[in-house]
């Protein structure tokens, strides 16, 4: 029998408040912090996925940032912190777990504190690599029509099984016609993640209240090798952003996800993995 990679989720304290982190494979490898987006739980980096990075020599760390999961939640409108304090709780759990430097993987929003830990923190940072995300800088293209159409009215709070429908009904329009959408497995996700959410309100609106304090880091000052990862389908940064992303970090490189939207979907892993361990020190 296999033995399991999972360590468990456990609650920590960190920065006063309570992170539901878990960590897969051996402590004495490697370490990969993952940190999602907005909205997004540690669960939107999937468990299949974090256990194929770990077997192959890497500790990988995934957690619930506030507002996500069973992390600690504020009012909904009402987030009290800042990406600098999310950059906090990032390098709290690396304190918590006795690692000194770590890979640290971005996805969407938190490309901002991707970018604050390289530049403020780069002690503590082996590598970054940021996925599907943007420099922010004027001039890129927006994102598309589709999205904005695709996604539905905001749903009730207290009724699951309608925000359970607009997640997923999200989650396609971010897509941006991926051939690799698959909305069985979306909406299995999902309704794990809704059903474990402390408060889905607050996930639902409020780190896209909260202020992005990091505008005086620039991506040309990350010291840290760096790996550009989007999807040419993505509609939310179209691939323009990958490429200026690329561009303003020095000796960054990009890797384009054929057929991904603003996602790592399931059958593109086969790429997205090997060059995440490559990136990360190669195959063990």
């Amino acid at each position: 029998m296999t033995e399991p990679l999972s360590h468990g989720e456990k609650l920590v304290e960190i920065n006063d408040v309570e992170l539901c982190i878990e960590t897969f494979g051996n402590p004495a490898n490697p370490a990969i912090l993952l940190i999602d987006g907005a909205t997004a739980s540690m669960l939107w980096w999937e468990t299949e996925m974090c256990e194929r990075i770990a077997r192959d020599g890497r500790f990988v760390i995934r957690y619930d940032n506030r507002d996500t999961g069973r992390s600690t939640g504020y009012p909904p409108g009402r987030p009290g912190y800042t990406y600098t304090d999310l950059a906090g709780d990032a390098l709290g759990i690396l304190d918590a777990l006795e690692i000194d430097r770590a890979h640290i993987v971005c996805r969407s929003m938190s490309g901002g504190i991707g970018l604050i830990m390289g530049v403020d923190h780069s002690d503590r940072v082996e590598s970054l690599t940021f996925v599907s995300t943007s420099t922010g800088e004027d001039g890129l293209p927006p994102s598309s029509d589709e999205v904005t159409s695709g996604i539905p009215a905001d749903p009730d709070p207290a009724d699951a099984g309608a925000v359970v429908d607009f997640v997923v009904a999200s989650v396609k329009a971010c897509s941006g016609g991926s051939p690799y959408f698959d909305e069985r497995a979306t909406r299995a996700l999902v309704e794990r993640d809704v059903a474990r959410t402390r408060d889905i309100a607050s996930t639902l609106v409020n780190h896209y209240a909260m202020s992005f304090d990091g505008s005086s880091r620039d991506f040309a000052s990350v010291k840290a090798p760096t790996l550009v990862v989007h999807g040419d389908h993505d509609p939310v940064c179209p691939l323009p952003h990958g490429h200026a992303l690329r561009d303003a970090i020095p000796g960054a490189t990009l890797l384009t996800l054929e057929g991904a939207g603003h996602d790592l979907p399931k059958p593109l892993w086969d790429v997205f993995v090997p060059a995440l361990l490559q990136h990360t020190g190669g195959r063990r």
